[in-house]
């Protein structure tokens, strides 16, 4: 045996390892959790914490009484994909953005350069405007996938995929999104599990 095995002074966990017991741990789903325990949790696993509540939140509300929400959101009477329509509602945080304006004069430049502006200005607003409204939902459902992401490895959320043949945990085939909020989670934002 090695010697430095045989030290007293090892780690608890290690010393269980050692003796073939399992080290105890708290698995992210056993233990109640309260608000300041979500915002923590995000902070430890989220590079961008804010976003991924404001997320999280977006995901309570598109759920209702329910715990999943998606693959479709049913608003103002039109149906749109859970992911859609939480990159529409954070949309008014990318309009704030330095980088929206950028975007702006990056998109005039591209279309001018391609010759498909029209010579009416309002008309040429509008087309920048909708180039860049599809640009914008294009990030942001790239930056919902990332925080959604996140929500899951904090153990918050869980996904999967519904679609067009058969329920799946990966995307493709025609599979929306279905993003489920644990009871715990719900009861730490204050909504009836």
């Amino acid at each position: 045996m090695d010697h430095a095995a045989e030290q007293s002074d090892m780690p608890s966990e290690i010393a269980q390892l050692r003796e073939g017991a399992r080290p105890r741990s708290k698995a992210a789903n056993d233990i109640e959790i309260d608000l300041p325990g979500v915002l923590e949790r995000l902070a430890d696993v989220s590079a961008r914490p804010r976003y991924t509540f404001m997320v999280l939140n977006l995901i309570a509300r598109a759920a209702g009484q329910s715990d999943s929400a998606g693959p479709y959101v049913r608003e103002d009477g039109r149906v749109i994909a859970i992911r859609d329509w939480l990159s529409d509602a954070l949309m008014p945080m990318a309009q704030r953005d330095a980088r929206r304006v950028a975007v702006v004069n990056q998109v005039r430049v591209e279309l001018a350069r391609k010759g498909v502006l029209p010579a009416d200005e309002a008309q040429a607003e509008e087309m920048i405007a909708e180039e860049v409204r599809a640009r914008l939902r294009h990030s942001g459902r790239t930056n919902v996938s990332r925080a959604v992401s996140d929500l899951v490895r904090a153990g918050l959320i869980r996904r999967h995929y519904q679609g067009y043949r058969v329920d799946h945990e990966n995307r493709g085939a025609q599979r929306e999104a279905v993003y489920t909020i644990t009871p715990r989670v719900r009861r730490a934002l204050g909504r009836v599990a």
